[in-house]
Order: structure tokens, then C-alpha cells, then sequence
């Protein structure tokens, strides 16, 4: 009994002094498809108590970028899949396509990512986390595979870019 009670207590412990977990936000690539909708691929890295966290559905991350994005592009966004390091959505009308003259002028919205920390806070784990919602690589790609890339940027400002 005294030893259950030993093991319990160093877990505890263990628990209470391991350092603090981080959300680190690794990739984002938004790939502009010719109607201006977008398949984008958000790769993370996520602590282990957000980790336990995902595991039992207290929270998910592909929810909040979800909204995020909505919030965003004012476009609907389905999840087309999600693991506990990676989502990949859909997003029509993402980029406005506006035929022209001299090509298809593709519009992207800005994207901020500084509200992320007030979805955060709303968890119980929040004091227990550091996250970094700065992708450390954005890549926007265009029809005519165009890139603008950008690092450690917690704002990628709207993009127009014309596709002859």
C-alpha cells in the first residue's frame, strides 16, 4: 500500500515540475487552386498535455483553425483530415479570381494569427502551455506556382498576385 502511494506521489510530482509544454506552429501551405478556392496543410507540434488533451476530445486543434480560417477567408472550411500533428483543409472562394485584361487576378485575405492565444486561454491547460502560432514557413502558391513565402510572421498580409 505504501509503495502505491510512493509511485502515485512521484508522478505526481513528476507531473507538477516537468516543464511547461509548447504548441509550436511548424508549416503552412495554402495552395491557390484556378477558381480561387485553396487546400491548405497546417503542420504543428503539440505538447504532451495537449497531446492528452486531443486524445480525449477536450480539445482540437483542426476545430480551431477551422474557425480561424472561416473567421479569415469569410468562406466556408471543411476539414478534409486531421492528425495530432498535421490538418489539411478546403477552402472555396479562398483567393477572389478576378478575370482581367492581362490575366486572373488572385486575391488572398490576410491572416492573423495573434487571436489564436484567446482560443487558447478558453482551455483548462492554458496556463500550462507556451504556444507559438507563428508558422515558422508560410507558402502561398499560386495557379502558375508562384510563391510568396514568409517566416516566423504572426500576420501573413492579403496577397494579389496576376496569373497571365
Amino acid at each position: 500500500m505504501k509503495r502505491g502511494i510512493l509511485v502515485a506521489s512521484l508522478l505526481v510530482l513528476a507531473f507538477v515540475v516537468a516543464p511547461a509544454g509548447a504548441f509550436s506552429a511548424d508549416e503552412l501551405r495554402i495552395l491557390v487552386d484556378e477558381d480561387g478556392g485553396a487546400n491548405i496543410t497546417f503542420n504543428y507540434t503539440l505538447s504532451w498535455i495537449e497531446r492528452i488533451a486531443v486524445f480525449f476530445k477536450i480539445a482540437e486543434p483542426e476545430q480551431e483553425l477551422k474557425s480561424a480560417l472561416e473567421e479569415a477567408s469569410g468562406a466556408p472550411v471543411t476539414v478534409t483530415s486531421a492528425e495530432s500533428d498535421v490538418a489539411v483543409f478546403s477552402v472555396p472562394g479562398f483567393a477572389k479570381a478576378q478575370n482581367t485584361e492581362n490575366g486572373t487576378v488572385y486575391s488572398t485575405p490576410a491572416l492573423d494569427f495573434t487571436g489564436a492565444q484567446a482560443m487558447l486561454d478558453r482551455y483548462w491547460f492554458a496556463p500550462l502551455v507556451h504556444a507559438d502560432f507563428s508558422p515558422d514557413l508560410t507558402v502561398v502558391r499560386f495557379p502558375d506556382d508562384h510563391e510568396e513565402t514568409f517566416s516566423n510572421q504572426s500576420t501573413i498580409p492579403a496577397l494579389s498576385h496576376t496569373v497571365p
